[in-house]
């Protein structure tokens, strides 16, 4: 029976959930109603707050395929519970019997992928189902998707467009005609409107739903128990600070929903034409849209209301708010293999692998190419939520919890409060019953002893201090969209950097060409822009292989393409639409060079320029285009010299792909010599190929080909050496980040001698430091996978004799060299396909890997993300950095992630710089630590505050006494409120140390400091207490009886004036109360000045000049009313006359308590050496983040680092637990 109740739903992916099935039960839902009554609906909020107690307790377990409401637990280490309505849905029998059988599909429940639409499969289908007739289907929704049961599945599963499961074949078969109206209608019943609904929601929504917080509902019974005890004052006080912290709490929210339901709704709504079956074209609106729609693509662009693979024409689309670059994006139709020359049918259709060829939600085609009067096509595969850009609204609205241990140990320290306020709940309740106190007034002071060791202020105090820091951030260019984070950011100790844009400058500068001749290599020739090289193959591949299009007039596209166009000088022309019409066999765009550039006569019969021999004009049309492709890392074109009468294929690409694509013949001897040379350099290297088509490929056959037919057989044809110029601040900030002991590592989609030479220059590897290139391979030809390790020879080729190639000396020597290798630190270096098979077949390497690993070159998107999942996996706080270019995945998932980009995909990324440059990355460091010591601090404030009113009130409870209203009042608001306001304020210190500021309250240190100053308050609270009650003067009270040496007295609890002869009811007014009012206000004072701790982390307190200002003024006061009493004023705080001798002994109390309090705080920092030291001598303190540990067990380990010239092999057997064993090459 458990199994069947106990289901994973989204298995693998990042929302996986367990899901289970419950039925309403009704003498529960009696039982839970009648609780609910006499709890006065506390009961009620309790089971609001735990939806997984709400669901046990008025409902029974019952089969997930008939249950009426499901529990979902998120499998992640929050566990978070959720729950939801099973609802039905109604299907009406669609007029058309092709698609019967998927109504019963449907209807049953079945997630259909809308890829079966023969009769004979849907036929097959339906005999899985067990109630063919029926036609209701049941879903539930959570966080904006739905999902519907699954017969097959025997779950429920979220309904599926065209985006899993469809073959590229069959997107063109069965799906590129259109839906008929009927099939339109029903799917728009099941897929819903197409769009991606932010709701605002109304004020009072959310105005219910902050009030029902656990802390308002505390401070609500706080203002509740103090109006019956008549404490209107302060209850006044805090219902004026918990509403105006409910209205700005309010006006954040409610702001957040507003930016981001204007950024969803700009373009939520467009008129949009789609083809049905009969090809005609009808106008619809965008929100009518459902998968497997065929959108027609306004030539004049759009902004694109779903998800669409393009099957007709060429878009150039800015995807900036996907990606965060504004390079427009050439998207070519979707190959199709019934006519691909290869065939490859089986292949299936998936957005992220065909990016090249998928239109996103949200991005904006800004125009279209299309041929011979054929309409631009896509066809519809994802709508509203399930789109990229609904995915991403989707992880803004319900983003994952942030964990950090700051705040479960703030919930742990909370709890022990709550356990010292149960110890004087109980003392208060024996106190008063032993003295024959009324029951009334001992459920007050019982409930009241609560309210004042959990202080209501304590969220407000605590948000304080980030703020504030959110405010300087928004000063230095730094903007925020999850505060909570900025004190996370104080504990980053590493950095990860995207190298191109982040590092070094965005834009490329052409330093070379070095062209190849016979199969070798000419000279290196820097200007290209010649008559010589006008009509050579080299220029004319430079002149075509881009994606570079003319937008209203300007030439944009990738930086690298428009460096490269714009060094030959060239002109490109694109066809216009009148053209378009004329011609059947359109070339859509021309390239052509200046005519000064064109020599007057013939050129000289050079065999490569034989076939340019024409009059006049020449210039080149390019006929197709295969776009650049990260996973294949180069791009192609085919291209066409006017009057020629075969094609040309020109390809540009990373050297080594182009180089294993040409043939071997003309490949230079030297050419990964040459290679290693320049990209150690740290120079950008792409090759160039060329081969001439056959004749037989016309103009329509090409635009059908596949590219794998045409990028084969190559002539290599040379090198473009492109400069990436470091940015000029970021040798100096990352200098910074190594001083303060905070690793630096490089992520990157280039050349991997290219980025170890970046890492070289900026100082992330230093120059004495050896770096060890992991070469991984996978199992291939029945081979287990193996890692080969190289060592990458420095920059600077030295001939002296103490410079030893590792390469080449014998495995002894590198051994009894390793003990200079771990004094001399060493670093890894991989590529991604390196880091793919490393993670999948030696996972007991990885932590050891990413201990030391400072070059990631060549890494997707989806493997950056990985990257930073492995490096939090063994302890590290991770800080990512990036120009927003396919670093979102990173960006999200890092501790902290700052965008250098300011486009929308900055949404993604808790932090985004407004000047393009890491020099925030520092900033934004220190920043987090001061918020976090603003953080310790307010909290250890807040806590001494607690202990020291509670023992204050617990005291004067041994007598029956109390402190008066006003005393609270001027307690909590003008001391307290001020002093946490005002201390959070200091600014973070100007650099940043090595030093690293505690993660969580339960430090040794942070326990000690705050232990040693509630030892110290208590015990001169107490010496004061007792003191007074030795002096000869000391006269005993008792309630009602009548007040001291006052002239009048303010009834603690009324708003007038009583005559002297009026008892006082609640005995305020006597000389214990006075003592421990005078010495306890100031004892506030002094460990918050105690507590304002500046260096390393924030400047020192003094520079606070708010919080200086404050203090003098309330010492002043104090001082003033204690040391020269006024009538008026000892009246409204209820305080007695004492002698002036005895004014004078609690001014001494208090200065020594101020010295000690601040001399033990001082001596903290001593204090935990010696502590340290001694735990150190008594046992070996193990360290408790896992890179840490492992780092110590990796000095003592003969094995690591790997030796040159060694192999290490994944055990064949157990491969599976990454089990992997080194042998050496001879």
């Amino acid at each position: 029976m458990d199994k069947e109740e106990r289901k994973i739903i989204n298995q693998g992916q990042e929302d996986e959930m367990e899901i289970y099935g419950y039925n309403l039960c009704r003498w529960k839902l009696a039982i839970i109603s009648l609780g609910v009554v006499c709890t006065g609906g506390f009961l009620l909020l309790l089971l609001y707050w735990m939806p997984e107690w709400r669901v046990k307790v008025t409902c029974v377990r019952a089969a997930i395929k008939d249950c009426e409401v499901v529990l979902l637990r998120t499998t992640d280490e929050f566990r978070t519970w959720f729950c939801a309505k099973v609802r039905f849905l109604s299907l009406e029998t669609p007029p058309f019997s092709s698609s019967k059988s998927l109504v019963n599909k449907v209807s049953n429940g079945h997630a259909v992928h809308l890829t079966e639409n023969l009769a004979e499969e849907n036929r097959l289908e339906m005999n899985k189902y067990s109630q063919p007739q029926s036609q209701q289907v049941r879903y539930f929704t959570h966080h904006s998707m739905k999902y519907f049961w699954n017969d097959t599945l025997h779950s429920f599963d979220f309904l599926k467009g065209l985006d899993e499961g469809v073959s590229c074949t069959s997107i063109y078969e069965k799906h590129s005609a259109g839906l008929t109206k009927g099939m339109h209608a029903y799917r728009k019943l099941l897929y819903g409107v197409n769009e991606i609904a932010v709701k605002v929601p109304s004020v009072f929504k959310l105005l219910v739903k902050e009030v029902l917080n656990p802390f308002y509902i505390f401070q609500l019974f706080s203002v509740i128990l103090w109006s019956t005890d008549e404490y209107y004052y302060y209850a006044i006080a805090i219902v004026i600070m918990s509403v105006v912290s409910i209205i700005s709490s309010l006006y954040a929210i409610r702001k957040q929903y507003i930016m981001l339901h204007d950024m969803v709704a700009a373009h939520s709504t467009v008129r949009v034409s789609v083809c049905r079956v009969n090809e005609e074209i009808e106008e619809i609106f965008s929100t009518d849209l459902v998968p497997g729609d065929v959108m027609v693509i306004p030539l004049n662009g759009t902004v694109m209301p779903c998800d669409a693979v393009l099957i007709n024409g060429t878009c150039i689309v800015n995807e900036s708010m996907l990606t965060g670059e504004s390079v427009p994006v050439t998207k070519t139709n979707l190959p199709n293999p019934s006519v691909d020359m290869k065939g490859t049918r089986d292949e299936l259709y998936s957005p992220e692998t065909h990016r090249r060829h998928t239109l996103f939600c949200g991005t904006t085609v800004i125009q279209t190419r299309f041929y011979t009067g054929e309409l631009v096509k896509a066809i519809v595969v994802r709508t509203g939520f399930s789109t990229s850009k609904g995915q991403l609204v989707r992880s803004i609205l319900y983003p994952k919890p942030t964990d950090f241990k700051l705040y479960r140990d703030a919930y742990l320290f909370l709890l022990c409060l709550v356990g010292v306020a149960a110890i004087g709940f109980i003392y208060t309740i024996i106190n008063n019953i032993l003295n024959e106190v009324e029951v009334g007034d001992i459920i007050i002071e019982s409930l009241d002893i609560i309210t004042i060791t959990v202080p209501p202020a304590l969220p407000a105090a605590m948000t304080a201090g980030i703020v504030y820091a959110q405010r300087r951030l928004k000063k230095v260019g730094i903007f925020c969209i999850s505060p909570q984070r900025i004190n996370i950011c104080g504990q980053l100790n590493l950095v990860c950097f995207d190298k191109t844009g982040t590092l070094t400058e965005d834009g490329l500068d052409l330093w070379g060409i070095q062209r190849v001749e016979n199969a070798r290599f000419l000279l290196p020739e820097e200007k290209v822009c010649s008559e010589m090289l006008v009509k050579s193959q080299f220029v004319a591949c430079m002149a075509t292989c881009h994606s570079l299009t003319k937008i209203e007039g300007v030439l944009s596209g990738d930086p690298l393409d428009l460096k490269m166009f714009e060094a030959i000088g060239w002109i490109l022309e694109e066809a216009t639409e009148e053209e378009t019409a004329l011609h059947n066999r359109i070339m859509p765009t021309v390239v052509r060079p200046p005519k000064q550039l064109l020599p007057e006569s013939a050129p000289a019969g050079s065999q490569e320029m034989e076939l340019f021999e024409l009059p006049a004009v020449y210039e080149i049309g390019i006929v197709r285009q295969f776009p650049f492709s990260s996973a294949l890392q180069r791009m192609c074109v085919v291209a066409r010299v006017l009057g020629d009468r075969k094609m040309d294929a020109y390809m540009k690409g990373a050297p080594e792909v182009i180089a294993g694509l040409c043939k071997p013949e003309t490949v230079p001897v030297d050419f990964e010599k040459v290679l290693e040379d320049y990209t150690k350099q740290g120079f950008r290297v792409i090759a160039l190929a060329h081969r001439k088509l056959e004749s037989k490929l016309t103009w329509h056959k090409v635009q059908n080909v596949g590219r794998d037919a045409i990028e084969n057989n190559m002539d290599f044809m040379g090198l473009i050496i492109m400069q990436n110029k470091l940015k000029r601040e970021t040798p100096a900030v990352l200098e910074d980040l190594h001083k303060a002991n905070i690793r630096t590592v490089m992520v990157t989609g280039d050349n991997m001698l290219t980025a170890v030479s970046v890492a070289r220059d900026c100082g992330m590897i230093l120059p004495q430091d050896k770096v060890i290139i992991a070469e991984a391979l996978p199992p291939k030809d029945g081979k287990v996978a193996k890692i080969n390790w190289h060592y990458a020879d420095t920059i600077t080729q030295s001939n002296d004799s103490s410079a030893i190639d590792p390469e080449a000396i014998p495995i002894k020597l590198v051994h009894d060299n390793l003990e200079d290798l771990q004094v001399t630190r060493y670093h890894f270096a991989m590529n991604g396909k390196s880091f793919s098979v490393i993670l999948e077949h030696f996972q007991d390497l990885v932590p050891k890997l990413m201990l030391h690993g400072t070059v990631f070159a060549r890494m997707a998107p989806d493997q950056k993300t990985q990257l930073v999942e492995a490096l939090q996996n063994v302890d590290y706080y991770v800080g990512m950095c990036g120009d927003g270019a396919n670093d979102c995945g990173a960006l999200k998932r890092a501790h902290g992630g700052i965008s250098l980009s300011e486009l929308e995909a900055s949404v993604a990324s808790p932090f985004t710089s407004k000047t393009p440059s890491i020099s925030c990355v520092p900033n934004l460091i220190r920043e987090g630590r001061a918020a976090l010591m603003t953080s310790f601090c307010v909290f250890k404030f807040m806590a001494l505050y607690s202990i020291i009113q509670y023992f204050s009130v617990t005291l004067l409870y041994s007598i029956l006494s109390n402190l008066g209203d006003f005393q609270f009042l001027f307690i909590d608001l003008a001391i307290i409120l001020v002093v946490v306001f005002t201390m959070s304020l200091n600014p973070a210190w100007k650099e940043l140390v090595a030093q690293r500021p505690p993660s969580g309250l339960i430090s040794g240190a942070l326990l000690f400091s705050v232990l040693s100053q509630i030892i110290i308050s208590i015990g001169f609270q107490s010496l004061g207490f007792f003191w007074v009650k030795q002096q000869t003067w000391y006269k005993e009270s008792h309630p009602y009886s009548y007040a001291f040496n006052t002239t009048g007295s303010l009834d603690g609890n009324s708003s007038h004036v009583d005559d002297e002869t009026n008892p006082d009811k609640h005995n305020i007014e006597n000389y214990e109360n006075t003592t421990v009012f005078f010495i306890s206000s100031f004892q506030y004072l002094i460990v918050a000045i105690a507590f304002s701790k500046g260096k390393p982390f924030r400047q020192p307190c003094y520079k606070n000049y708010f919080f200086v200002v404050s203090v003098i003024m309330l010492y002043a006061f104090i001082l003033f009313i204690m040391l020269h009493p006024v009538d008026s004023i000892d009246q409204v705080l209820q305080i007695v006359c004492v002698p002036y001798q005895w004014r004078i002994t609690m001014l001494i109390i208090v200065l020594v308590n101020a010295f000690v309090s601040i001399a033990v705080e001082e001596s903290m920092d001593w204090w935990e050496k010696c502590c340290l030291s001694w735990a150190l001598n008594c046992r070996k303190k193990m360290p408790k983040a896992k890179y840490m540990y492992l780092a110590q067990e990796l000095l003592v380990d003969p094995e690591w680092p790997p030796k040159p010239q060694t192999t290490t092999e994944a055990k064949a057997l157990v491969k599976e637990n990454g089990s992997c064993q080194i042998i050496t090459i001879t």
